[in-house]
């Protein structure tokens, strides 16, 4: 293993949006190698508490109607913006996949909420990283139609939704981002 290897890969892990995916395929097996990558995340007690629903084809047309529906639904007449609707309902259709980030909370297991989250956003750290490895654009969004999509995943009681993971390619293209030190941020003891 080379750390300096998976030093450049974590540092050159970024949010890129759909607006910029290209047409180029993304094959199942390449998606089921980034969710195997996924499954090895720590999680506490060994509940793998991570699920996912991934949308490829057709089933982006069907995230989008639902992303659409959700908008129209929800947005005050004051807030609407056809704009906005647009955006909403062509970001899974710019996608190769979206993938519906969930989570499994088992409460005979007695392990508080928030560890099972801290283990699911480990595994899509892992998706993450293991796109920017593939050359695949990615980023994870949270918003309240994620949060609600309970019924339109059909999900069972023990499980919610955390959020969309937008995957895609993209042309090359320089993305910069910055990060204060370390060390500023450590106190030793």
């Amino acid at each position: 293993m080379n750390f300096e290897q998976l030093s450049e890969i974590i540092k050159e892990r970024r949010s890129v949006f759909p607006q910029v995916y290209n047409d180029k395929p993304l094959s199942r097996t390449i998606i089921e190698r980034v969710l195997e990558n996924a499954n090895w995340a720590p999680t506490h007690r060994k509940t793998e508490p991570w699920r996912w629903k991934v949308f490829t084809g057709d089933g982006l047309q069907k995230l989008s109607d639902y992303l659409g529906e959700y908008y129209t639904k929800n947005t005050p007449p004051e807030r609407y913006s056809d704009v906005k609707y647009r955006k909403t309902c062509n970001k899974p259709l710019q996608s190769q996949a979206v993938i519906a980030i969930c989570m499994h909370n088992d409460p005979s297991i007695n392990i508080p909420e928030w560890e099972e989250v801290a283990a699911v956003a480990m595994a899509v750290q892992n998706i993450w990283l293991s796109c920017t490895a593939l050359g695949i654009g990615s980023y994870w969004s949270s918003p309240p139609s994620a949060l609600d999509a309970s019924d339109f995943l059909q999900l069972p009681t023990t499980e919610k939704c955390l959020g969309w993971f937008y995957m895609g390619y993209f042309d090359p293209m320089e993305i910069t981002s910055q990060r204060g030190s370390a060390a500023d941020k450590t106190t030793w003891l």
